[in-house]
């Protein structure tokens, strides 16, 4: 991996490269994007089959769109008995994590007769997208579905591409289940995202569509925005690992890679206050690089978006980890919690030697659908709070209103919006 002295230019420098990776700058991609989008929307399910057939090379119609409880019954034979062990104790963790985020709706009441509060209602129906096609993402199913269960969420859709063969992929299907899905559609792609965001003639519109996916996924998602609401837009992995001298270079490099896996536009980055740890890394990595199985796209990753950089102070190192705003921030230093009460930007925080990022990928709880792209200025990670809405309650009495009426009349006036105004002084005439 490239060294480099980190100074305001090269951080300037790198944040630019990363945001090359961003969904908002493939801009070619979005006419044709948009002209699936409007095709589903016009033709319905006769699109959304086409373009299964086009993309995915299977035979989808309305008789087989629905994945069957005999398919999934068969996916269940196919998964290996450890491997459904794991999901269900991941599950348990996730939901215990998520069901701490709970919100319940509030009511103040005072004694000159008002009363305000908040009525928290889950969403009716949401969409989840799963990819396919290269990989297998059952961890993406219990992400995305579970804070949705935990909220309330009445109506669960999931769709994902299915192979040439009209099938999902076994473990997906288990994931699902588990999670609680309750309707799962095999097709997938920018038509998937269509079809969830209007409906077709099988398909279910929904009022939020969750999930990770390709350019086309993400810029469908982009586009449908404002018809349904969407969680992100996810753009390429990323982690940021913090370090000191006492960090072990192996464990170190070896996190860097876990991510660098993912595909060729993942970024990598190691900000180190120690040049010696700087050096063990990159010769750690070159060693694993030879190693792995996946050494062809993680080169790729790392010529193109991985970075050591080697600060003056961990103050300096901090500093470029706010402005980089990783998606995943490893802090592997001496004291690593006094280090993460300094980082203000961050998808995640995985604290200590111990922490790896796959922990957080898989099994611990939080939630591993988290911002990308700088995003963790502004965005947090996905939650339950993604699967709720807030209605504000308002209710005054006569008298409470009476007190304060005249001022509202005067606000009202001042915008000059007269039947504003007219609408308080009205129940007041006769004062």
């Amino acid at each position: 991996m490239r060294i480099q002295t980190l100074t305001q230019e090269t951080t300037s420098d790198i944040l630019e490269n990363l945001l090359k990776r961003s969904p908002n700058s493939y801009g070619e991609f979005e006419d044709r994007v948009a002209s699936i989008i409007e095709t589903v929307k016009e033709q319905g399910d006769e699109a959304v089959f086409s373009y299964t057939k086009q993309f995915d090379k299977a035979e989808i119609s309305a008789q087989n769109l629905i994945v069957t409880e005999e398919e999934i019954a068969e996916a269940y034979e196919k998964v290996q008995p450890e491997l459904l062990d794991v999901i269900r104790k991941s599950l348990v963790n996730i939901r215990a994590f998520h069901e701490k985020q709970l919100k319940n709706s509030w009511f103040d009441s005072q004694q000159n007769g008002i009363i305000l509060g908040q009525k928290v209602t889950p969403l009716d129906k949401v969409g989840v997208y799963v990819p396919g096609g290269k990989a297998v993402y059952p961890s993406s199913v219990l992400m995305n579905v579970v804070p949705a269960k935990v909220a309330g969420v009445p109506h669960i859709y999931m769709t994902t591409p299915p192979g040439a063969d009209g099938k999902v992929y076994p473990s997906t299907l288990v994931a699902a289940k588990e999670a609680g899905v309750d309707v799962i559609y095999k097709v997938g792609g920018a038509q998937a995202i269509a079809a969830l965001a209007f409906g077709t003639e099988s398909i279910a519109k929904v009022d939020k569509i969750v999930g990770p996916g390709n350019i086309y996924v993400a810029l469908a998602k982009k586009a449908v925005f404002g018809h349904v609401s969407i969680d992100s837009i996810a753009g390429p992995s990323e982690i940021l690992v913090l370090a000191d001298e006492s960090a072990n270079p192996k464990f170190v490099a070896a996190d860097l890679l876990s991510q660098a896996e993912h595909d060729e536009m993942a970024s990598a980055i190691l900000i180190t206050t120690s040049m010696e740890l700087a050096k063990q890394v990159s010769r750690e990595v070159d060693y694993f690089v030879s190693i792995l199985s996946r050494k062809e796209i993680i080169s790729k990753s790392l010529d193109n978006y991985g970075y050591i950089l080697v600060a003056p102070d961990m103050d300096a190192a901090i500093d470029a980890a706010n402005e980089i705003a990783s998606e995943h921030l490893e802090i592997v230093t001496k004291n690593p919690f006094e280090t993460m009460t300094k980082i203000k930007n961050a998808g995640a925080i995985f604290l200590g030697e111990y922490s790896s990022e796959p922990l957080g990928d898989y099994f611990a709880g939080p939630n591993h659908v988290l911002p990308t792209n700088g995003t963790a200025k502004f965005f947090s990670a996905l939650s339950v709070d993604d699967f709720i809405k807030k209605s504000s309650i308002i209710s005054y009495s006569k008298d409470a209103l009476e007190e304060v009426y005249k001022d509202i009349v005067k606000f009202a006036e001042c915008e000059q919006l007269t039947a504003h105004a007219n609408s308080i002084k009205v129940r007041f005439e006769e004062v």
